[in-house]
């Protein structure tokens, strides 16, 4: 039995990148001789085991063999004559298809057959084997990996065999929840865009989201849209989502808040009037194709129905700030809108030259907000019931209320002083 570190925790040790797991393989060894070491077994379609202590996953060095389309389509193969080098051609990158192993001495070894190490100093992303093909989901990976190692680049034969496998149909057949599980890690990865220019690049992003790729080539406004470009300008937002730290909640409805700029008809471009209608009815097909959690898909919907009344916010009298508040439900989801309004923030940043620009419009609405919140509703609805009132008429004086108290939170700003 021979035991040795592979995959991700090599690669990133070898690029001086924090090593938060561990996988290993073993060689030479049967699930027998695994149980009677003490480990524990977890793998459904192939053997892999729990280490006894740490708790970290141990697999049977195995091969894989195409068997069907999709990715789910492998017969898997594992016996203690599987060698280390047949286990690692199986892996979809070079990068990825490092091993090492200590010795008693404390002595690291590697073992790279795929030359892995000279592309990582190369910063190259190449596939192993034509075995890629096989397995689509690996389309969805490499464009992670672009957006998380953002000074590599695609080979350009890993380019072309990734187009190949696109037009092949392969990458129709992968299901909703393996989509969105690398979407979602690819959307919360340093440099989000270089994951949709990857999949754009090799034809797999009109496959999978259409929506998102008719939107290069659409023009926009230029007084405010320096950008011009409707896919520029998302790429844009999606990095400003990454440089403000933003959680996936935010990213996804930054990803889908103008896809309704894709449907506007060609003799009314450069403007876009009713996209925001547009991107909320659109968004719902995207959310439910991809099976998209209901935290992501709900606060997408808000910010890509209001956030062009919110960057406008400034001009809105009170009843229409309470309004805008009810309408994203800020009142009762106040965690929810704060995310909605980062979002919005993103959009108005991730504009040519708008990079470094001040967004007062997110600390103003949640000062409105918390001058709604101000609002003793408890106290209107005692009072209202004194006097015989109820449902209905008891909504609209706390509404009142409500507005009366934006108004004098806007009296305040603009005169400093209170009455």
């Amino acid at each position: 039995m021979q035991i040795y570190m592979v995959g991700g925790a090599v690669r990133d040790k070898l690029l001086g990148r924090p090593v938060n797991d561990h996988d290993w393989v073993v060689v030479g060894a049967t699930p027998e001789q695994m149980l009677a070491q003490g480990y524990l077994p977890v793998g459904r379609d192939f053997p892999v085991f729990l280490h006894p202590e740490t708790r970290e996953e141990y697999a049977l060095a195995r091969t894989e063999r195409k068997s069907g389309r999709g990715y789910r389509g492998f017969v898997v193969q594992s016996s203690p004559d599987v060698t280390l080098e047949e286990d690692l051609s199986r892996r979809d990158l070079t990068i990825n298809s490092i091993a090492s192993s200590t010795d008693e001495s404390g002595t690291t070894r590697l073992f790279d057959p795929y030359h892995g190490e000279k592309d990582l100093r190369a910063r190259v992303l190449r596939h192993v084997t034509d075995a890629f093909r096989e397995d689509p989901v690996r389309i969805l990976r490499v464009a992670r990996f672009a957006a998380r190692f953002t000074d590599f680049t695609v080979a350009p034969e890993t380019m072309q065999l990734m187009r190949e496998m696109v037009a092949h149909g392969e990458v129709d057949h992968l299901v909703a929840e393996r989509v969105w599980q690398e979407l979602a890690r690819g959307l919360m990865e340093a440099q989000p865009s270089r994951m949709f220019e990857v999949l754009r690049g090799c034809g797999a992003l009109a496959v999978l989201l259409p929506e998102v790729a008719r939107l290069w080539g659409v023009p926009q406004r230029a007084e405010y849209h320096p950008e011009v470009d409707t896919g520029v300008h998302l790429m844009m937002v999606l990095d400003m989502a990454a440089r403000l730290q933003a959680p996936l909640t935010v990213r996804f409805a930054c990803l889908a808040h103008d896809l309704g700029k894709g449907t506007t008809a060609a003799d009314v471009l450069p403007r876009h009037i009713g996209h925001e209608e547009r991107s909320a009815e659109l968004l719902k097909d995207v959310a439910e194709r991809l099976r998209v959690p209901v935290d992501c898909r709900e606060t997408a919907e808000v910010v890509a129905r209001e956030h062009g009344h919110i960057h406008r916010s400034a001009d809105l009298s009170a009843a229409a700030l309470v309004r805008l508040l009810e309408r994203c439900d800020a009142i009762r989801k106040p965690e929810r809108f704060a995310e909605v309004l980062l979002a919005c923030e993103c959009d108005a940043r991730g504009r040519l030259g708008f990079e470094e620009a001040a967004y007062p419009q997110r600390p103003r609405l949640l000062a409105v907000l918390a001058a709604v919140q101000s609002v003793v509703t408890r106290e209107i609805a005692a009072q209202a019931a004194a006097k015989g009132q109820s449902g209905p008429q008891v909504g609209a004086l706390i509404h009142q209320a409500r507005v009366e108290a934006v108004a004098q939170w806007l009296h305040t700003q603009a005169h400093g002083t209170t009455t």
